[in-house]
């Protein structure tokens, strides 16, 4: 929710939280329901109808995101599967100490990143690191909003971008975004063509490391699919798992 406070709108309803990014209607994980209860039988129904309620005012919003504090307890889906939500399940990690990944890629240079051309390059590449799974024009326009906000969230002293570099190319990149002594590692990509050269870790390693010592963070967390590998490469660099949290999203278009 680091982010969410930061230009976005967070009300607590009682048996939910609303989360609002007004600036980026085509954010799944920043227009949503946060419930306090797993799903259950007629939960959907429920659910889409005060997500209807809440986002009545903008016609941008097209989707349904829900998500729910149980940790570990992941409830009956089988509505959401029904209605064609896609169900991720995701580690959430933690660390307070990093120590190198096993495979340390010493070619790249780790930079903040800070000039327009650099902020054009990271989202360049995020967008080709998530254009084959949405629609590439909805993505791209999501991704150049996303991105405006952490550009602005680097500048107000709130965090950082970090790139990764070999021989001048940027070859990874990610975000790590901070309130109080906690921060949050955002959107880590590592570019198609240079996959299992070590850039992932290398790069975790050296953020998260520059997360400790000169932003002064006591905890870092991590958010990945628990059935995605990136998950083992946070977890070789020394972040373990606390939680796993269970979400469901749907959009126009969308089959599972």
């Amino acid at each position: 929710m680091i982010s969410h406070l930061f230009g976005g709108h967070v009300a607590d309803r009682g048996d939910y939280i609303v989360i609002k990014t007004p600036s980026n209607p085509g954010y799944f994980y920043g227009n949503l329901l946060l419930f306090f209860d797993a799903p259950k039988a007629g939960s959907l129904e429920r659910w889409k109808h005060k997500f209807r309620d809440e986002f009545r005012g903008d016609p941008g919003i097209t989707h349904f995101t829900f998500l729910w504090d149980t940790p570990n307890e992941i409830g009956d889906i089988s509505e959401l599967k029904a209605a064609n939500f896609q169900i991720n399940s995701s580690k959430v990690l933690t660390a307070s100490a990093v120590h190198p990944p096993p495979k340390l890629n010493a070619a790249i240079e780790m930079r903040v990143i800070t000039t327009d051309d650099e902020w054009r390059a990271v989202t360049a590449l995020q967008i080709r690191c998530g254009e084959e799974d949405y629609e590439l024009a909805a993505y791209s326009a999501f991704k150049h909003a996303q991105m405006s906000h952490y550009r602005a969230m680097s500048e107000a002293g709130r965090g950082a971008w970090f790139g990764a570099f070999q021989e001048g190319t940027l070859v990874g990149d990610l975000g790590i975004y901070f309130d109080g002594a906690t921060g949050r590692f955002q959107s880590v990509e590592t570019h198609p063509d240079f996959f299992r050269q070590g850039i992932c870790g290398t790069l975790v390693y050296q953020s998260a490391s520059f997360a400790f010592e000169r932003m002064g963070l006591s905890t870092l967390v991590m958010v990945a699919d628990e059935h995605y590998h990136a998950a083992r490469i946070y977890e070789s660099v020394g972040f373990t798992q606390a939680m796993t949290e269970h979400s469901a999203f749907w959009w126009p278009g969308f089959a599972s």
